[in-house]
């Protein structure tokens, strides 16, 4: 089962501990409603405590009386807290009967450990909305140390599965294109050179090569570290990957991601960097990639992923042809920008612009989530038109 569908699944458990503990304090929830809750998550920042807050207070509650008891069983929902809810009326009515406009919650803890046990599992509505849920949609460049390290942990249970290139090479197969004579004719002597069944053979599939060129120039400095990270998480999930960063030229670190830990991987990277957060010459970069290094790593149909926000001091000319001369050399060029998730941004600058026409997508990569994606998006099948 994959990360996606774990996490839907925990969330769809959560909703339905929840509409539960709303039933038992008498706040009549129906199933559609919570599914109806579930695909309005869908649309709104879940890091916001006050737009999940809105959105469940929408769906769930159909009478006004129930907006106050709502709003305290939220509370213990969004906090996590475990707690044995129960309900004790508060003030009376003119009559002297329980006024059901002014019930409170009483939190009493349980009294043994199986009543515990029980309160658990009800009261188990952990923090759907903090945690792993919320920092897989948190900009990479907003997090904090400790967020850093568990991002970490994150991204080295991704799957990274790139798509397949038929090679020249055939295997036997028993739906394939072409006759294999030599068996053929092998299996026949069995039967005294009668041949009653014809053995064929396909040409073998291959995952292909990927090849990453990560900017580490100072407009990208507060992405550097979490895209070493991706860096080293992609090394180590697939066999023919091949890593470069660039700010003012073009270093090679494949090398040193692929031996040690993760923070000793990042050491040694660094220290072979002598342009760490300088400027920006995207296409020098690209040009003595395309002379040194395209000719040994593109040869079997890679894809190649560039990421950058396109800021360029260097020759926007420069830039147009190597990449172009990239983009003819490599199964796939994919541009990726952390800032293209950003609210009303457009790429107008020049390196940009002198990219767009040459590259086969354009992809945000601010996020856990969008890392998701493009996940995805390399195990399809994807061909350039």
């Amino acid at each position: 089962m994959d990360d996606g569908r774990k996490r839907a699944e925990q969330l769809l458990r959560n909703l339905v501990h929840f509409g539960r503990v709303l039933r038992a304090q008498g706040i009549p929830v129906a199933t559609s409603q919570l599914q109806d809750l579930a695909q309005a998550l869908n649309w709104i920042d879940l890091g916001k405590r006050e737009d999940v807050h809105a959105a469940a207070r929408t769906i769930l509650v159909n009478r006004p009386e129930h907006l106050a008891l709502f709003d305290q069983l939220f509370t213990f929902f969004w906090e996590g807290l475990p707690v044995s809810p129960q309900i004790e009326q508060g003030n009376r009515n003119g009559a002297g009967e329980p006024d059901p406009f002014a019930q409170r919650l009483v939190w009493k803890a349980p009294e043994n450990r199986s009543d515990a046990a029980e309160d658990d599992g009800i009261a188990q509505i952990v923090r759907t909305y903090s945690g792993t849920e919320v920092l897989r949609r948190r900009d990479f460049a907003t997090l904090t140390e400790a967020e850093l390290a568990q991002l970490q942990r994150l991204m080295a249970d991704l799957r990274w599965d790139l798509a397949q290139r038929r090679v020249r090479r055939r295997q036997p197969a028993a739906s394939g294109d072409i006759l294999d004579m030599r068996r053929t004719l092998r299996r026949s002597l069995r039967h005294g050179g009668e041949v009653f069944t014809l053995a064929r053979q396909a040409r073998k599939h291959k995952p292909r090569p990927l090849v990453v060129l990560c900017d580490i120039s100072g407009s990208m400095e507060r992405y550097a570290r979490v895209f070493l990270q991706f860096l080293y998480a992609v090394s180590h999930s697939l066999r023919q990957v091949e890593c470069f960063v660039f700010s003012t030229r073009l270093t090679r670190i494949t090398r040193q991601l692929q031996q040690g830990g993760v923070d000793e991987a990042l050491q040694r990277a660094s220290r072979a960097v002598e342009d760490w957060a300088g400027g920006t010459r995207i296409g020098a970069a690209l040009r003595t990639f395309n002379r040194e290094w395209s000719g040994r790593v593109l040869g079997r149909g890679a894809i190649v992923l560039l990421i950058s926000d396109g800021w360029d001091r260097g020759d926007p000319e420069l830039l147009a042809q190597e990449i172009a001369r990239l983009g003819r050399s490599s199964h796939r060029l994919i541009w990726l920008n952390p800032l293209l998730a950003s609210p009303g941004y457009e790429p107008l600058t020049r390196g940009m612009q002198a990219a767009l026409p040459h590259v086969d997508a354009l992809l945000p990569v601010h996020n856990l989530v969008s890392l998701e994606q493009l996940a995805e998006a390399l195990r399809g099948d994807w061909v350039r038109g």
